[in-house]
C-alpha cells in the first residue's frame, strides 16, 4: 500500500523556519522524483520544490528561491522541505508528491497534506 506522510507543519510568526517531512512506502523511493506543492484557500495548488530520484538535480517556485531548501534520505525513504523567513503568504496547505515511472507506467501519488499557518 502506497502512502505519503506529511508531518512538521504548524503555525509560526513572519521570519521563522518549518521543515516539513514526507514519509514514503509502498514504492521503490529511489525511482521517484520527489515533489511539495501547496495550496493556500481559493487558489489553484502550486509546484514549491522538486528533488529528482537520485537527488542531483532540484527546482524552486520563484517565491521560494533562497529561503526553501527539499533534500531527500534514501536510508529513511524521506523527503524534506526546510523553510526559512517564512511570510503570510507561505500560508498553504502542503502537499508532498512522488512521481516515477514504475510497472510498466507513470505513477503519480500524493499525500495528505499538512497545514503551514505563518501569521503574528
Amino acid at each position: 500500500q502506497v502512502q505519503l506522510v506529511e508531518s512538521g507543519g504548524g503555525l509560526v510568526q513572519p521570519g521563522g523556519s518549518l521543515r516539513l517531512s514526507c514519509a514514503a512506502s509502498g514504492f521503490t523511493f529511489s525511482r521517484y522524483a520527489m515533489s511539495w506543492y501547496r495550496q493556500a484557500p481559493g487558489k489553484e495548488r502550486e509546484l514549491v520544490a522538486a528533488i529528482s530520484s537520485t537527488g542531483g538535480s532540484t527546482n524552486y517556485a520563484d517565491s521560494v528561491k533562497g529561503r526553501f531548501t527539499i533534500s531527500r534520505d534514501s536510508a529513511k525513504n524521506t523527503v524534506y522541505l526546510q523553510m526559512n523567513s517564512l511570510k503570510p503568504e507561505d500560508t498553504a496547505v502542503y502537499f508532498c508528491n512522488a512521481k516515477g515511472w514504475d510497472r510498466g507506467a507513470t505513477q503519480n501519488y500524493w499525500g495528505q497534506g499538512t497545514q503551514v499557518t505563518v501569521s503574528s
